[in-house]
């Protein structure tokens, strides 16, 4: 069994709520008998998940001294793998996934993942290699998100991007040299969004395989965003579109 430790008070009542069956066990400091601790604690007893209290030398061993809140799970990680398949299949609207291109630090990975959950998409993309993957910062940052929304890994980035071509999804890239500008893009039918680290940009054979490249208007001084910030900005632009695009005429 793959397993791995989730921390803070977001993340155990996400998956508390979302995905019980996949928690092993619950570690609660203690000393804190405040109404967020009681909250953890009746949900586990709802879910009927195992509760153990612990002192800090615990909790500190099982996440580092980190600030974990007091709070820790202990997660069965093979009950939340899915596919993109599974994604794609199960949609009731034009898909909207974000992709992401060699993004290693855990506190951009759970920002992507948070404004992605805001936003509505679908699922977060990402290669196996060359990526942070879902660790315990990641899931703290995210506040939830990364226990509810979909973190699809792919052993082949490029093929995976095909993949959603052939099932009809619009693959767009972002680059400050792209082709046409995000406010004068269509966002409305199922899309997938592909941005790389700050700094380093896409892989050029991720590039290759977009549809288009599309550039994020910059207004001020600075010459770069951050890849959470770009993509929430990304992603608002898309969800104002289809809200737009769903109102009667």
């Amino acid at each position: 069994m793959s397993t791995k430790v989730i921390f803070g008070f977001h993340a155990v009542n996400a998956r508390l709520r979302h995905s019980p069956d996949s928690i092993l066990e619950v570690y609660l400091l203690a000393q804190r008998t405040d109404p967020r601790a009681r909250d953890v604690e009746q949900q586990a007893a709802r879910q009927q998940v195992r509760l153990l209290p612990v002192d800090s030398r615990r909790l500190d061993g099982l996440v580092g001294h980190v600030r974990h809140q007091g709070v820790a799970a202990l997660i069965d990680a093979g009950k939340t793998h899915v596919t993109l398949d599974d994604v794609l299949d199960t949609l009731a609207e034009p898909a909207l996934l974000l992709v992401l291109d060699g993004v290693t630090d855990p506190h951009n990975l759970g920002a992507c993942l948070r404004v992605a959950d805001a936003m509505g998409a679908h699922a977060v993309v990402a290669p196996k290699d060359k990526s942070v993957g879902l660790n315990a910062t990641v899931s703290k940052v995210a506040c939830g998100a990364a226990e509810v929304l979909p973190y699809i890994t792919v052993t082949n980035l490029a093929r995976s991007l095909r993949e959603m071509q052939e099932r009809g999804v619009w693959v767009a890239g972002t680059a400050a040299d792209g082709d046409t500008d995000l406010f004068h893009f269509e966002q409305t039918g199922p899309l997938a969004w592909v941005l790389g680290a700050e700094g380093s940009g896409l892989r050029r054979l991720t590039r290759e395989h977009c549809d288009i490249m599309v550039n994020i208007p910059m207004f001020g001084t600075v010459e770069s965003l951050n890849v959470s910030v770009a993509s929430g900005i990304c992603l608002a632009e898309s969800r104002r579109q289809r809200v737009l695009s769903a109102k009667p005429a």
